[in-house]
């Protein structure tokens, strides 16, 4: 009796098409199409960015970025000196110092002395500073009167003012340093020439901080950076990156993500009512708009694959480009039910905003932190606060990398 032959393997799946993905602007906090999209019916592709060349692999499951984030086939270090695809023609951050670029073990040593700087400690003697600089800020809007920009008043100086404490800077050389966020984040490339010249300047001044830590010290961010310069921890360029990552995404980062969240609030008046009657509810429901609110566009640093792995079922070779959307993972209607809903009694709080893995975003705490304030702060000050324009006619960000409103008119 014949044999029957033996049976052929399966070929490996074609690579998708690359799909050409511009980034653009969108209404207030509505989910990227693009990112439903391929969510749905791709989840593992490829895409093409406005800039760089060639194209990456976009990862968009909640499971499936888990896994690229902690895998160490996957390196930020080998995307240093590569013109990969991007939403924008240079680097958001540096390259060549601080927490972004770099894998384990000297990300790990690095991130340990920032560690020092975020514990619940700190948190717990920053924020009696932060609800009484909160309730300035709120002082000034009510002498105003009504109407008032919310993000005038409060979204926008707020963070400034808490991560100066933070970060050690006097209050008299703040003034120097506010614009250093929205220039060094801005995506527009006609702003590439200025953002540089800010950052030139801003290194300088944090130099100048350091160096004030080293004859007095104080138990400041800066104050932590500059005893690990001395003790030869970190180099003088890894403590000036780390403090203006933490400067940047601390102003910039959550004076958009809080006037999101108070956005969502104020066109979702039930849940406003909620908080006011069960304020207890306030640091679940900060998660859940933490995962709810679309907190960038597009994507941020991408990954290189150092071997072939398997994403999703789809193989990516070694020297391949990776990118994730934690945006789409937190509307991942397999680990989010009914994911474009705001939800305060969502079981699964295990969103993606601050990241996963080895670069979990170490300002976690203190962002928490901030908005709980912000919101709390707002509802028992203002009990009958709302929008002073129809919700289409409030203006957002454009051409940015983080989203939130330009202006936030209320009326009380």
């Amino acid at each position: 009796m014949p044999l029957d032959p033996a049976p052929v393997p399966p070929s490996a799946p074609s690579p998708p098409q690359v799909r050409f993905w511009p980034v653009d602007d969108l209404p207030a906090l509505d989910p990227d199409p693009f990112l439903d999209e391929v969510l749905r019916e791709e989840p593992v592709t490829r895409i093409k960015l406005p800039y760089g060349e060639g194209h990456a692999w976009l990862v968009t499951r909640y499971e499936d970025i888990r896994f690229v984030v902690s895998d160490p086939r996957f390196s930020r270090e080998q995307v240093v000196g590569r013109d990969v695809t991007s939403m924008r023609p240079a680097p958001v951050a540096s390259q060549t110092a601080g927490l972004q670029y770099i894998d384990p073990p000297r990300h790990n040593r690095l991130r340990r002395v920032v560690a020092r700087a975020f514990t619940g400690g700190s948190m717990r003697r920053l924020r009696p500073l932060a609800e009484r600089r909160a309730a300035e800020l709120l002082d000034g809007m009510e002498r105003a009167g009504a109407p008032a920009d919310l993000m005038e008043h409060l979204h926008g100086p707020f963070p400034i003012a808490v991560i100066r404490d933070f970060l050690g800077v006097d209050e008299k050389d703040w003034h120097r340093w506010a614009e250093t966020g929205e220039a060094l984040l801005s995506a527009g490339a006609e702003s590439e020439k200025r953002a540089a010249q800010v950052a030139r300047a801003n290194r300088a001044r944090i130099a100048e901080l350091l160096q004030r830590r080293r004859e007095e010290p104080r138990d400041d961010l800066a104050g932590v950076l500059a005893q690990a310069v001395g003790t030869g921890e970190i180099t003088d360029d890894e403590a000036i990156s780390l403090a203006t990552a933490v400067q940047v995404s601390g102003g910039h980062a959550v004076r958009n993500n809080s006037g999101s969240m108070m956005y969502a609030l104020l066109t979702h008046p039930g849940h406003m009512d909620r908080l006011r009657r069960e304020p207890e509810l306030l640091p679940r429901a900060v998660d859940e708009l933490f995962r709810y609110v679309p907190h960038r566009n597009g994507v941020g640093i991408p990954r290189v694959a150092v071997e072939d792995v398997t994403v999703g079922g789809r193989l990516i070779r070694a020297g391949e480009v990776v990118y994730n959307a934690y945006v789409a993972a937190n509307r991942d209607p397999e680990v989010f039910p009914d994911p474009d809903a705001l939800d305060f009694d969502r079981e699964n709080r295990a969103h993606l905003a601050f990241g996963h893995g080895p670069h979990h975003c170490l300002a976690a705490i203190m962002a928490r932190m901030e908005a709980e304030v912000v919101i709390g702060t707002v509802l028992t000050r203002f009990p009958g606060i709302r929008l002073a324009v129809p919700p289409e006619e409030v203006e957002f960000q454009r051409q940015g990398l983080i989203r939130g409103p330009r202006t936030l008119p209320v009326t009380w």
